[in-house]
């Protein structure tokens, strides 16, 4: 509640650092031990107490009851869209998934666990606590614009031949919208496809499946509430006062701070302000131009895709931070030291436009109507908070929470992607591409029977 009521100072690293090491990852029974003790009272900063409720349950119960007593392999497919999805969901694996199964007559070869793959970035911004859990829960480190064969090694053989389930989320990282699905990376079918190849070679019958999961908030009256303080959070910041803007229509009052946002942003990039063209239009040239500022002062050219684009100016960001293979800084002079932490902070400023392009990507969707579902309007309003705050300098973790009511975590069928396997085998490409698509369509079905729910 905290964060609604003050704005973040926005405070520049001053100093590189030497790169962050984390042990191989293991399973150890203690550091499980504690989460299983300490996740809730975690989980509370970001759902509060809200019920989490499992619907689509005989899909999660067949698939893990498979994979534990080592008949299957499961890859996790979790949507992204909060940013904590992982926690909850280990949480709900280690502590609720083996008695809802044992309600149903289901009893488990061994306790339910997932390992989670995340990005290196992860233990570098989250602190010593991420540090420490991570590796010790068997959580696997991936870069996204690096080649990194010993991490990539290590996630095949935790999909092959693992005893858990591995989870990761093919949105790529978070995606700030619960009823749509932007985009989705192949990456996860590569992987799948790549272990489904490696056991049928060794003559195993132990087929590759992968698990959609999608996880809905419900709010209540306290959703009521902290919205329209996070409405007058947003207002204050753009310049919007006064107690008779409650009156105004919810679309309105966004569309106001929206716009506000936007022009400020244009003007920031010297983009002249077009009112002809659509917001979304409007939002592509600040996106543009602010990844090929980024890239001008890293000095890249501004060529290719451009989600590796924005990947590469990220990585490059991180490593003028966190200097890959530099362990000990006291052996540098001062001015060698000085160089490095003066180039580390021009990497902080360059990654205020990197966390900038991140987001609005996202953020091109119409606001909701006046009579939409409560869930949108908070969802669109932790969006425009976003927004104001990547464009004065904040990131990911100034992200506004809302309780909900109720959390849903909603499973569809399971794709197996062992019986896909001669597909894969005659077109690699075509394979992945409709493995891609049905996986689509499944979360559209979850977010379909979520709205009718």
């Amino acid at each position: 509640m905290y964060k609604l009521f003050r704005t973040p100072k926005r405070k520049p690293v001053s100093k590189a650092y030497a790169d962050i090491r984390t042990p191989e990852p293991r399973i150890s029974s203690f550091v499980v031990f504690l989460l299983k003790m300490l996740a809730r009272l975690y989980l509370f900063l970001f759902l509060g107490v809200a019920k989490a409720v499992l619907q689509g349950e005989d899909h999660v119960f067949k698939a893990f009851e498979r994979a534990l007593s080592k008949k299957s392999r499961c890859i996790i497919a979790f949507r992204h869209p909060n940013g904590g999805e992982p926690q909850l969901l280990s949480w709900f694996f280690l502590l609720k998934l083996k008695g809802l199964a044992l309600k149903k007559g289901i009893r488990f070869a061994r306790p339910p666990h997932a390992v989670f793959v995340y990005g290196y970035e992860v233990v570098r911004w989250g602190g010593w606590v991420a540090k420490f859990v991570m590796p010790n829960v068997g959580a696997m480190p991936v870069y996204h614009a690096k080649i990194d064969r010993k991490g990539m090694t290590r996630i095949n053989d935790a999909i092959a031949e693992g005893p858990y389930p591995v989870a990761l989320a093919p949105e790529g990282h978070v995606s700030y919208t619960t009823d749509s699905v932007l985009r989705l990376e192949p990456g996860l079918f590569h992987l799948g496809f790549h272990a489904a190849h490696r056991l049928s070679r060794k003559g195993s019958d132990c087929s590759v499946e992968v698990l959609p999961l999608s996880v809905h908030f419900s709010f209540g009256s306290w959703g009521v509430l902290t919205l329209e303080l996070l409405l007058r959070k947003i207002e204050r910041v753009c310049g919007f006062s006064g107690w008779g803007r409650r009156k105004l229509p919810f679309t309105e009052r966004t569309r106001q701070c929206r716009d506000h946002i936007l022009e400020a942003n244009e003007k920031r990039y010297q983009i002249k302000s077009d009112t002809s063209l659509s917001f979304a239009d409007r939002l592509n040239r600040v996106i543009a131009s602010a990844l090929e500022t980024s890239e001008r002062m890293m000095g890249l050219k501004s060529e290719g895709e451009y989600f590796n684009r924005f990947y590469m100016v990220r990585q490059l960001c991180w490593d003028q931070i966190f200097l890959p293979g530099i362990y000990n800084l006291n052996d540098k002079t001062q001015v060698e030291r000085s160089i490095l932490d003066l180039k580390a902070g021009e990497a902080w400023y360059i990654s205020r436009h990197v966390e900038l392009i991140d987001f609005c990507w996202y953020f091109r969707v119409p606001i909701p109507e006046d009579d939409a579902a409560l869930h949108k309007k908070i969802e669109y309003s932790q969006n425009l908070w976003d927004f104001a705050s990547r464009t004065i300098g904040g990131e990911i973790k100034n992200r506004v929470s809302v309780f909900p009511r109720k959390v849903i975590i909603r499973a569809a069928p399971v794709i197996n992607l062992s019986e896909r396997l001669p597909a894969y085998q005659r077109d690699r490409k075509e394979a992945i591409t409709q493995a891609v698509s049905d996986l689509e369509k499944e979360y559209l079905n979850c977010i379909s029977n979520w709205r009718s729910g």
